[in-house]
């Protein structure tokens, strides 16, 4: 274990450096709070950093002060000390054994403990003085401590030691972290009342019972030519992530609307592409994002540090329209502007398979049950099932079972029920559809103007579908009856999508006029 380094502890005002010792000091509190002698010492002795802290500083001088050396050497024991100190502490030890006569206990401690040794080896004719004092009948204290006396020598190692101990309160680490998920609360990251995993580092998913949004919790302004092309919330429902159309790549706090409190975004260096974002999905574990931009360029990026880990300059020839990550976050899938569905390995950077098929745009993607299958749908209006393994389309149809001639925007496997599939086209219906081309439910908003829905999303649990239709209303469905149970007004631009948080009852719309909007039930 290496004690050299240091990290930063941030604040929405300063940086705060956090050296690597003190927190081994910390730990090494813990441990010896919890009667933990063994690892305690093990760390101490593998780190090269020491606690050197005591219960009362005051009380430990004092001891030294009227020598009270059984309580000074206990404490001490526990301690790391300068060796020039320690000697002198120990000498004086020494010299008080004689002069009451311990003649034993002194000889023991000059010949068996680290200090005395150590005074032999590089001072030997100052080991050998103290070694006449002790061979001596007579011990004479105006010999012994020339110029002073033994209470004047108590006191100078008493000053001297006061600069190497200190008092820390118990409990330190246990209290620095309850401040820091305490800070987490204030910030809206950590709702209050809220149990925390801190292995994990993640409050645990607590799924609200599902409703649909009625209101609007914020908005987050964007200029026209920097307005999200899409967003997404992380898995985990910690961050809301966008991609704009200035290739920015941004994750905001969604309870204040303001940018999350990231060092690099903190220091406005973000997360970004060199042409418009037009896909972006996370791992399931929420630690990695997949980016896709209008090039047809894919990267991959850790969120928290806005580090790019891959690139894939030629992902595709067009842009790409939908990234995913499979479920080991190994391998990425994409489709794009120009017709085709490919792989990726990550680790590689190289493209495994391309399935083509689509006779138009391939505007989205996802993954069927256990990864064997890939389910595609496009502009062609068409929705294909594709063999992983061979890249053979198994199935083609479309939703209604009706002519291939309204373009699909969006797919989904449905939440707790994997053998349907939701598939919303550029028409008033919304499609529930089985792997075999057959409609089993459909639901529509009834208008035969302006009611063509532009964007669709279902709740985590797949209870309500949500449906962005062209008069800039939200279609709020009941998946059980099939019913429209309520219709939203939202913003006044254009839409381009809508997300939803993975367990609250939060959406999320976002427009061409660079209106982002955060509805909540």
């Amino acid at each position: 274990m290496s004690s050299s380094g240091s990290s930063v502890a941030t604040s929405s005002a300063h940086l705060i450096e956090i050296e690597s010792g003190d927190v081994i000091r910390l730990i090494a509190q813990f441990l010896k709070e919890n009667n933990l002698p063994n690892t305690f010492a093990a760390l101490q002795k593998e780190s090269q950093i020491s606690l050197n802290t005591v219960e009362n500083v005051d009380n430990f001088l004092s001891d030294i002060r009227t020598g009270r050396w059984d309580s000074v050497l206990k404490q001490i024991s526990a301690l790391k000390l300068p060796v020039g100190k320690l000697i002198d502490l120990y000498e004086l030890v020494v010299l008080e054994l004689i002069e009451l006569k311990e003649i034993e206990v002194a000889r023991s401690i000059m010949r068996q403990t680290g200090a005395m040794v150590m005074l032999k080896q590089d001072n030997q004719e100052r080991w050998m003085k103290l070694d006449h004092i002790l061979a001596r009948s007579s011990f004479d204290p105006k010999e012994v401590y020339p110029g002073g006396s033994k209470e004047k020598r108590r006191e100078q190692i008493a000053e001297a030691l006061a600069s190497e101990v200190t008092v820390v309160n118990p409990s330190r680490l246990i209290t620095l972290l309850g401040q820091a998920l305490k800070h987490q609360q204030l910030q809206g990251a950590l709702p209050s009342g809220t149990t925390y995993d801190l292995f994990r580092g993640k409050a645990p998913e607590r799924l609200e019972e599902e409703r649909y949004p009625r209101r609007q919790a914020l908005t987050i302004p964007f200029g026209k030519k920097s307005h999200p092309e899409v967003a997404c919330f992380s898995p985990d429902g910690e961050f809301l992530v966008t991609g704009s159309a200035d290739g920015f790549i941004e994750v905001w706090d969604y309870h204040t609307g303001k940018l999350k409190d990231l060092a690099y975004q903190r220091e406005d260096k973000f997360m970004m592409h060199d042409k418009a974002i037009l896909s972006l999905n996370f791992t399931r574990d929420g630690d990695h994002l997949v980016t896709g931009d209008l090039s047809g360029a894919v990267k991959v990026w850790q969120v928290r540090t806005g580090r790019c880990l891959r690139k894939l300059p030629a992902a595709h020839t067009k842009g790409v329209t939908q990234c995913r990550f499979n479920k080991d976050g190994f391998k990425i899938l994409t489709c794009s502007y120009d017709m085709s569905v490919r792989l990726h390995g990550l680790k590689s950077g190289k493209t495994l398979k391309i399935f083509r098929g689509h006779t138009s745009f391939v505007n989205d993607v996802v993954w069927g049950p256990g990864g064997t299958q890939i389910i595609s749908a496009g502009s062609d209006g068409s929705v294909r099932i594709w063999d992983t393994a061979t890249t053979e389309c198994v199935a083609t149809f479309a939703p209604g079972n009706v002519a291939f001639e309204k373009s699909i925007h969006y797919l989904a496997v449905m939440p707790r029920n994997s053998d349907q599939l939701l598939v919303s086209n550029r028409s008033s219906t919304i499609y529930l559809m089985n792997y075999a081309g057959q409609t089993l439910k459909t639901f529509s908003t009834g208008k035969e103007e302006g009611g063509d829905l532009l964007a669709a999303t279902v709740s985590p649990q797949g209870k309500w579908i949500y449906g962005m239709a062209e008069d800039k209303k939200i279609y709020c469905f009941s998946v059980e009856s099939g019913k429209l149970e309520y219709i939203l007004t939202t913003q006044k631009g254009e839409v381009l999508g809508l997300a939803h948080h993975p367990h609250r009852n939060l959406l999320t719309t976002y427009d061409v006029d660079g209106n982002l909007a955060v509805w909540k039930a």
